[in-house]
């Protein structure tokens, strides 16, 4: 392909993107396709010719977007958002054409310099003490790994990277039984084993019990054991409840252990002044992580991850083979030090072009209101004697499920609730996904998509109560 031919192309590519945004509510929300379909409609083998970006294009538009879940739609409520926005999309392409690999500051002086800010940036933006210092990862699970493999390494003076785990004690890992499944993953690859993980039972409100947290560390050594780490959540995938971090740090300074704080989308709320009560606590804190590729209209991948102290970060995961070995060493961040893969992608610029085109006004406002429309949601439940409120709403996720006249047994209503799950969810209008609390199948709901309105939760809830009209008559 020449230049000429390029820029022809690209324009089309534009112009399909920004046809795709503005006419995104036309498509069924969630993928109707069956397994296989996709898969079947690709050839065998590859073409031993090049073939036309037309005939491509077609085939994009053909074969891959029925196969296609569109998270850009303001009727997306499933899981938690992966947010994009204009600004966010023109730094990636702009990424995408340097192709610039930056693993180090001598590979592309620019890309560190400009992420050390970004994370100045942040750190400010949502409260952190200037103690911290940050990096940008891929995800929120390689930073929790990340934190596990540092606490690990800082306890035993490095011994267990320089001569593996030997004759070492048995490290446990604590967290609440709604902690992310990526800290179970952490722990497993850490070289921890599953059995090390303890998960402190929750309150009422889904939060960790720090009595529970303490008394079971206390038990713990009794019995040989050698707890290392705590991980307290802001903001659990199932309910977005929040740990208590003041007593949790309490309990781990009283212990010296490691404290992680997952705050992979709820992170997004502390722009706002009056949410930073989240971390009341967060001077004891080792490490904390949020995504702006979740909730601040950042393309994923944008994990942020904040230490207190580099130094155990970077001893943890640096290694200098002769070919990486620069004069500028020490005088700036070799972020590929600072985390698990030696390459790594130019993140930061999307963040310079999210943050300086909202402006930091901007974000709060978007950030207002999604909390606002979930809390008219919330009102909307509350309101409705056939449909019952499943866990506090501190966010944006609302959690309910559909209560029948007539139905008192559990597992009924349950399979109620799952089958209209699965018919909201075939309708194409909407997207919700559950989760089950006290054994309770539970529908949630996100309220975060980037150009989600007020009108869009009030249909969804709409068609909601259509649904569950229509099995009840059944």
């Amino acid at each position: 392909m020449k230049t000429n031919e390029f820029r022809t192309h690209a324009h089309r590519v534009v112009d399909w993107m920004a046809d795709y945004l503005e006419s995104i509510e036309t498509y069924p929300v969630k993928s109707t396709v069956s397994p296989g379909d996709i898969f079947i409609q690709i050839p065998d083998q590859p073409p031993e010719n090049g073939e036309p970006v037309d005939q491509i294009m077609n085939d994009l538009d053909r074969i891959i977007m029925p196969g296609m879940t569109h998270w850009q739609s303001p009727n997306f409520f499933a899981y938690f958002p992966a947010n994009s926005s204009y600004p966010s999309l023109l730094a990636e392409m702009i990424t995408s054409c340097m192709g610039a690999q930056c693993m180090i500051w001598e590979t592309s002086p620019a890309a560190a310099e400009l992420e050390e800010r970004m994370m100045n940036w942040l750190a400010g933006m949502i409260g952190l003490p200037q103690t911290f210092h940050g990096v940008i990862q891929d995800t929120a699970s390689t930073s929790t790994l990340a934190a596990l493999i540092t606490a690990r390494e800082k306890f035993t003076n490095y011994e267990i990277n320089d001569q593996g785990f030997g004759n070492q004690p048995d490290f446990r890992v604590y967290c609440s039984t709604e902690t992310h499944s990526s800290v179970e993953k952490a722990v497993k690859i850490a070289g921890f084993g599953k059995r090390n993980l303890v998960k402190i039972p929750v309150d009422r409100e889904f939060r960790i019990v720090p009595e529970n947290l303490e008394k079971t560390i206390m038990h713990d050594r009794k019995q040989g054991k050698v707890p290392l780490c705590v991980v307290a959540t802001i903001g659990t995938t199932g309910t977005t409840s929040i740990d208590p971090l003041k007593e949790i740090s309490d309990i781990c300074k009283r212990h010296q252990l490691w404290l992680h704080v997952d705050a992979a989308m709820a992170g997004t709320a502390l722009i706002l002044p009056e949410y930073r009560w989240m971390i009341e606590g967060i001077e004891l804190v080792d490490s904390f992580v949020f995504n702006p590729h979740k909730w601040m209209f950042t393309n994923f991948d944008c994990s942020a991850y904040f230490v207190r102290d580099p130094e155990s970060l970077i001893r943890t995961f640096e290694i200098l083979p002769e070919y990486l070995k620069t004069r500028t060493r020490g005088m700036v961040n070799d972020y590929r030090d600072w985390g698990i893969p030696l390459g790594r992608r130019f993140r930061a610029l999307k963040l310079w072009f999210v943050i300086r085109e909202f402006g930091v006004k901007g974000l709060q406002e978007k950030i207002r209101l999604h909390l606002a429309l979930a809390t008219k949601l919330k009102e909307m439940i509350l309101g409705d004697q056939h449909v019952e409120l499943m866990a506090p709403v501190p966010l944006n996720t609302v959690c309910f499920r559909i209560k029948p006249d007539g139905i008192e047994d559990e597992e009924t209503i349950n399979r109620y609730n799952e089958q209209l799950l699965q018919e909201l969810n075939s309708s194409g209008k909407l997207y919700l996904t559950h989760t089950k609390l006290n054994g309770k199948y539970t529908l949630r709901m996100v309220i975060a998509q980037t150009n989600v309105t007020e009108q869009h939760v009030i249909r969804a809830w709409e068609t909601i109560r259509a649904y569950a009209a229509r099995i009840t008559e059944q």
